[in-house]
């Protein structure tokens, strides 16, 4: 099972929402979808579920074509989308003995509702109203929803938003568990997310595909190699880019940098010396680049090129 997108687009009058994007999501692994705020990711998973009709393109599922055969292809999938809308007034139960009646069920109903309720850790908060549930058991309940009915494909909006670290372990560990018999695709904004679960990864910026590939292929794109260094007090951009063997510096946060440079043994003494001049100690000094100095990277020169 698989989610093939080809060419798929979508305009709101003069805008281009999505542009052209195709990519594949294969069955077995967990594709991650990652893209700035109006990118059209949501766009496009709402495409990829049949929630809106694209303007051109085709998404098939297993070969199904979501167009011409919807009812057939949204038996399919289970979605979780980012608003994740609940009845208030229902209980959890209740909630999901409504969504598990949608579809054609292979376990008893009532089975169905306890072993998801357990797989997705609801069991404590079971007995209440969705309603009165915290924002991340309100994601679970949502996931469980989206599971309920054994879907082979997963469209995972934000999955983990608004949980605390123990419950985003729990859901990751629930999700990869679901990856091995089933096709994820899933969106964050979270990197340290993709880069714990993930296999693939698609990046969009502005309605286009920028990148397409594994994590470690994503790693290899880096024109240079590259360093992230933090320091135990505030250095102003001077300071590095004075370095005879840097030859670019990008500020992360407050105490840490990610430069570029041909020769990072040479930047690692020269860094080591400027910070005994600075009178300040350097925290972490690690080599390559993070997924996230890649994503700031790649949707940094689309918008460029824009220019």
């Amino acid at each position: 099972m698989s989610i093939e997108v080809q060419q798929l687009r979508k305009e709101y009058g003069s805008q281009v929402a999505v542009n052209d994007v195709s990519f594949t999501a294969p069955r077995g692994s967990i594709t991650g979808f990652l893209g700035p705020n109006g990118a059209g990711k949501s766009t496009t998973m709402k495409m990829i579920t049949g929630y809106l009709q694209p303007d051109g393109g085709e998404v098939l599922v297993d070969g199904v074509s979501a167009t011409r055969e919807p009812l057939r292809t949204k038996r399919m999938i289970g979605y979780l989308p980012e608003s994740n809308a609940l009845y208030y007034d229902m209980y959890v139960r209740e909630y999901l003995q409504f969504t598990a009646s949608l579809y054609p069920q292979q376990r008893p109903l009532r089975q169905a509702i306890e072993e998801t309720i357990e797989l997705v850790g609801l069991g404590p908060e079971a007995h209440k109203k969705t309603g009165q549930l915290s924002k991340g058991y309100k994601q679970r309940v949502g996931l469980a929803a989206a599971i309920i009915h054994q879907p082979s494909v997963l469209i995972l909006d934000e999955p983990t938003s608004g949980l605390d670290p123990n419950q985003i372990v729990e859901i990751r560990q629930v999700i990869r568990q679901l990856s091995q018999e089933k096709t994820v695709l899933l969106s964050t904004h979270i990197m340290q997310e993709v880069e714990a679960i993930c296999q693939q990864v698609v990046i969009i910026n502005k309605g286009q595909v920028v990148a397409n590939q594994s994590l470690a292929e994503l790693q290899q794109m880096q024109q240079r190699p590259g360093l992230r260094v933090s320091f135990s007090d505030v250095l102003e951009a001077e300071w590095l880019i004075r370095l005879p063997a840097i030859a670019q510096a990008e500020k992360i946060d407050r105490l840490s940098w990610q430069v570029t440079a041909d020769d990072t043994q040479a930047a690692s003494q020269q860094l080591l010396q400027m910070a005994a001049e600075a009178n300040v100690r350097i925290t972490s000094l690690q080599e390559g680049a993070s997924l996230e100095d890649l994503f700031r990277q790649l949707t940094t020169q689309i918008e460029q090129a824009g220019k």
